[in-house]
C-alpha cells in the first residue's frame, strides 16, 4: 500500500544532526525503497521553502523530483476544507496543508505517515489512517 509522506517525516530524515538509528528515518527509507512513499506539491514546497544556499536548495529539489507528486484536484479542496470546518466545529485547529493531506489521502484511501501530532487529533473526526513506522508497531 502506497504511503502519503508528510512535511515532518520528510524534514526529520533531511536534517544533519538526525541520530542514524530513527525508526522514523528508517520507515521513510524502507518505504523509499519499497517505492510506496508518495509525496503532494505542498509538501514539496514546504521542503524547498527557506532553503537561501541555492546548490543545496537544486540539490533537494533535485532529488525530490524522484517522487511524483499525487494529483490533487478541486474536489480534494473543497474536501480539506470540509475537513478544516467539521474539525475546527469540535475545538480542533490545524493548517491547510494538513487537511489536504487529509483530503488526497482519504480519497486515495492510503495512510498518512508524519511525526505531527495534530494528526492524531484529526483521526477521529476524519476517514484518515495513520501510518507508524514497523519498529513501533505492537
Amino acid at each position: 500500500m502506497r504511503v502519503l509522506i508528510d512535511t515532518s517525516v520528510w524534514s526529520l530524515a533531511l536534517r544533519r544532526n538526525q541520530p542514524a538509528d530513527s525508526p522514523v528515518v528508517a520507515e521513510l527509507i524502507e518505504l523509499i525503497r519499497e517505492v510506496r512513499g508518495q509525496i503532494i506539491g505542498p509538501v514539496r514546497q514546504e521542503l524547498l521553502s527557506g532553503i537561501k544556499n541555492q546548490p543545496q536548495f537544486r540539490k533537494l529539489r533535485n532529488h525530490l523530483r524522484a517522487f511524483p507528486d499525487l494529483e490533487v484536484t478541486t474536489s480534494d479542496y473543497e474536501t480539506a476544507a470540509d475537513f478544516f470546518n467539521l474539525c475546527r466545529g469540535k475545538g480542533i485547529q490545524g493548517s491547510n496543508t494538513d487537511f489536504l493531506i487529509c483530503a488526497i489521502a482519504a480519497r486515495h484511501k492510503i495512510p498518512i505517515f508524519t511525526t505531527d501530532q495534530d494528526f492524531t487529533l484529526y483521526q477521529p473526526h476524519l476517514p484518515i489512517m495513520l501510518h507508524r513506522p514497523r519498529t513501533l508497531k505492537s
